[in-house]
């Protein structure tokens, strides 16, 4: 796997064109597999005799994995996506009440009044810059960070901080040291937003996972809560970010489907689909491990190897999605058939919160901006430095064209 990330599709083809299961050697020179067929990954997400739990993990069991290693969060961190079985279903049962479909219709308004103030930056933005303006920067980030925040009770003042050092979490090309010096940093921002709403309780996820925690001192460990804080905040930001941003980069460069849209044929939801199928928002996805030799699509993967899902290969199999799977088609019967929220136990719990914001997102950009495209050809926009995160670091837009 190249630690620099950039586009997957050309390479998830060729590897694809082999099979649908693959070895891989991950940074470090530590040998794992990745599943990238539809079918197979399908199988493999659900399979039974396949587990999050790094205990799991041959090769960090015996100890041939450094600290500092950049993908170690994603196997050690303590939370619903490195958890199985009765623990798994103990943290999701915390967690979901904050995304049951009443709840999160609950949010809509205030998703939608975020949103039109947003796009009111992003026009000063642009009115600043000469016409031009980040749509990443302004827009698409602001929003799934403004609301997940606001979910989980944490202050303004930490956004920026806690997406930068997300950043650095799911980077593959990060050094040892900078990788231990974001997680440590991260933990401590955490902590005291743990430790303020422990003083000041609200009506938020934080302070109800700590009133858990403390009427039933087994339900919840402080590593548990910080680790679940730290997976929703990355999972909760960092894949509807580059949802939204890869959606608006594929209607720039589609304008036939943004006509669909416009003209009724498709919906907005369509769109979110079809991005998510087509340029899913996370690539490769750290870990899972089967706990035997395990056969999934002709190939064996051997017990306690660290496998990771490949999403955006998933989306564009041939074999799953018909010859013209590379296509960007918003009217594609079954698109909702991607993987890319993933599937089984460990489905997205934030899946619907995700799809209304992206919507929102959408509509109201469009709706405001009809006109709005690329300012810079899409090849000259600088793709993100990781193969876990699949999108640009920047999009900048006109918003009139």
């Amino acid at each position: 796997m190249d630690p620099a990330g950039g586009c997957p599709h050309a390479a998830n083809a060729r590897l694809l064109a082999q099979g649908p299961v693959t070895p891989v050697i991950l940074p470090g020179e530590v040998e794992g597999m990745a599943v990238l067929g539809h079918d197979a990954l399908k199988e493999f997400l659900s399979h039974p005799d396949v587990a999050k739990n790094a205990q799991h993990f041959a090769a960090l069991q015996a100890g041939e994995i450094p600290d500092g290693w950049p993908l170690k969060t994603f196997a050690t961190v303590q939370g619903m996506t490195t958890a199985d079985g009765v623990d798994h279903r103990r943290l999701r049962s915390l967690m979901s009440k904050a995304f049951t479909a009443r709840r999160v219709e609950e949010l809509r308004p205030r998703i939608e009044a975020l949103t039109a103030s947003l796009l009111d930056g992003l026009e000063e933005a642009a009115a600043a810059g000469g016409g031009v303006a980040d749509l990443r920067t302004h827009f698409a980030l602001p929003l799934p960070m403004g609301v997940i925040c606001e979910l989980l009770g944490v202050d303004a003042g930490h956004h920026d901080r806690l997406h930068d050092l997300s950043n650095q979490i799911v980077a593959t090309d990060i050094g040892p040291e900078e990788a231990t010096a974001a997680n440590r940093e991260m933990v401590e921002v955490l902590s005291a937003v743990a430790a303020a709403r422990t003083e000041s309780p609200g009506d938020d996820l934080t302070s109800a996972l700590i009133v858990a925690r403390e009427e039933n001192g087994d339900r919840l460990s402080p590593h548990e809560l910080i680790g679940t804080l730290m997976l929703t905040i990355i999972a909760g930001h960092e894949t509807t970010l580059n949802l939204i941003t890869n959606a608006v980069r594929a209607l720039c460069t589609h304008r036939d489907q943004l006509a669909l849209v416009r003209s009724g044929s498709a919906s907005w939801a369509d769109v979110v689909e079809e991005t998510l199928r087509w340029d899913s928002p996370v690539s490769y996805f750290p870990f899972r491990y089967p706990t035997r030799d395990l056969r999934i699509g002709g190939t064996v993967i051997p017990k306690g190897t660290p496998v990771l899902a490949g999403y955006s290969a998933a989306g564009r199999d041939t074999s799953a999605h018909g010859p013209d799977a590379g296509r960007f088609d918003i009217t594609r019967a079954g698109a909702a058939r991607h993987l890319s929220l993933g599937h089984g136990a460990h489905y997205c719990m934030g899946a619907p919160l995700a799809r209304m914001e992206a919507t929102a997102a959408l509509e109201q950009l469009f709706t405001r901006f009809p006109d709005l495209d690329l300012a810079v050809p899409e090849s000259e926009l600088p793709r993100h430095a990781t193969f876990v995160g699949n999108s640009v670091q920047r999009l900048p837009v006109r918003l009139r064209g």
